[in-house]
């Protein structure tokens, strides 16, 4: 459980780190704390997907250092919205979608309107990673390190809460007839 926290406390600070690390250590220090953060990520949380996301952070730390620029920094939360956009995306083409695979934790036998309902709603994340991705991105390019980090680590967030929560309803509400 300890792990699991460290994981999404390093991961929604990642925005802060960065802005905090621009301001009072510069680029090359900010780089190396990067990687070190990342590399705490992957130790806590290994997996596929992490590793993934782990040699995306190597990448962009790497070009972040050699161009001495914050840029590619500020376009791992792009990358991680374009990275789940093809998971989810790809899941559209397979027997199951990630939304069902979660669904059938709960529900093994998962009934055929479930299995249609899943499938929406992974569409609905597939377009919210596309908007959400795409606000990164303007966020990156704007001049300003802090409206980046306040989308990128607080409404960003906010955004996929209340996507998550009104989804939890409406499948309350759905469930229930």
């Amino acid at each position: 459980m300890f792990k699991r926290i460290l994981s999404i406390v390093l991961t929604i600070v990642y925005p802060f780190v960065v802005l905090i690390g621009l301001k009072y250590w510069g680029v090359t220090a900010l780089v190396g704390l990067i990687v070190l953060l990342c590399t705490i990520q992957l130790l806590t949380k290994p997996s596929r997907l992490s590793l993934f996301f782990f040699a995306v952070s190597l990448l962009l730390a790497a070009a972040s250092f050699y161009y001495q620029a914050a840029l590619p920094l500020k376009l791992y939360p792009v990358a991680v919205n374009l990275v789940l956009l093809c998971l989810f995306t790809a899941s559209l083409f397979s027997e199951q979608t990630v939304i069902e695979r979660l669904a059938r934790l709960k529900d093994p036998k998962l009934p055929a309107e479930g299995v249609r309902y899943t499938r929406k709603v992974t569409w609905i994340w597939c377009i919210f990673f596309i908007i959400n991705g795409s606000i990164a991105l303007w966020t990156a390019l704007l001049p300003s390190d802090e409206i980046w980090a306040l989308y990128n680590g607080f409404i960003a967030y906010i955004l996929m809460g209340i996507l998550l929560g009104g989804e939890w309803l409406f499948r309350r509400h759905f469930l229930s007839r």
